[in-house]
């Protein structure tokens, strides 16, 4: 077990982190050597991907993969690092409060100090959770972390515009309305997926008076600009673990078509990764308990 006192620092740390125009940025990882690489390189924090970590153990994304297996790698994650470690744990594996104050203690118990809850859950009739319902889920994850000694930072995200629900008025007036009522349960960031223009965010950023989270994707306002409207984290999402599959599908394209290597010119060494690995924080064994 992880003493409370280290959770509890690694907790404060990334809960600093948040800080409205100077934007914590993750390039969330998917397995501990992408997690040592942004270590490596300066990351002060390490956030998973839940549909990389997902597509990494042959499951689609949307909450499809079993949730012990979603919490073991997340436990290799956090354990081969010493940052604090944030995890994408969807919709959190259960629709009732019970199954949050669960899953707030074995996330703590997997390493992370924070974590994502989405208010998505599919059904075409109704595919947002009840912002009722919502509210009793975080207040669990607020309470059972509590009880560990640990603020466990949540970031509680919100799907109306990743989701096209409505009109452009209906899905800012949903997202406002959620985003705040989030906030006042205690959520530390309210994370809006789906929204690219500059003046959308900072709408958001003023209206729900909090620190917002949006997700970066080709064609969205570089970081500075982002700063400048007042976010104060910035997420890839599944993003980089769809990149590296782009590159090895590229990579078995020119092969089989040209028969050449052009596409592994300038990749890591593999004593570079080898190093990396092997020189992770922990001394400990990678696999879970």
């Amino acid at each position: 077990m992880i003493e409370s006192g280290t959770l509890r620092r690694k907790a404060d740390a990334l809960r600093a982190l948040h800080r409205p125009g100077h934007p914590i940025v993750f390039v969330n990882v998917w397995d501990c050597a992408s997690a040592r690489i942004l270590e490596a390189g300066g990351a002060p924090a390490i956030a998973t991907t839940s549909a990389g970590i997902a597509f990494s153990r042959g499951y689609p994304d949307g909450q499809r993969i079993p949730r012990n297996l979603m919490l073991e790698e997340v436990t290799r994650i956090a354990a081969s690092v010493s940052v604090p470690v944030t995890a994408d744990l969807e919709s959190g594996y259960g629709s009732s409060p019970e199954a949050l104050e669960s899953l707030a203690t074995d996330a703590l118990e997997a390493g992370a100090v924070g974590l994502n809850l989405e208010d998505h859950v599919g059904p075409r009739e109704a595919p947002l959770v009840d912002v009722a319902l919502q509210l009793e889920k975080l207040k669990a994850l607020r309470e059972a972390s509590a009880r560990r000694g640990v603020a466990v930072v949540i970031n509680a995200r919100t799907d109306a515009f990743l989701r096209g629900l409505g009109s452009p008025s209906e899905m800012f007036d949903e997202t406002i309305r959620r985003g705040r009522a989030y906030r006042d349960e205690g959520a530390d960031c309210v994370f809006v997926p789906g929204v690219t223009d500059a003046a959308v965010i900072g709408r958001l950023v003023r209206e729900i008076d909090a620190p917002i989270n949006v997700l970066a994707v080709a064609g969205s306002p570089p970081i500075a600009d982002l700063a400048r409207l007042g976010v104060a984290r910035v997420s890839l999402g599944s993003g980089p673990a769809r990149a590296a599959l782009t590159l090895l599908q590229r990579i078995a394209g020119e092969l089989t078509h040209d028969g050449t290597y052009s596409a592994l010119e300038g990749i890591l060494p593999h004593a570079r990764v080898n190093e990396l690995v092997a020189n992770r924080a922990s001394s400990e064994t990678l696999d879970p308990e």
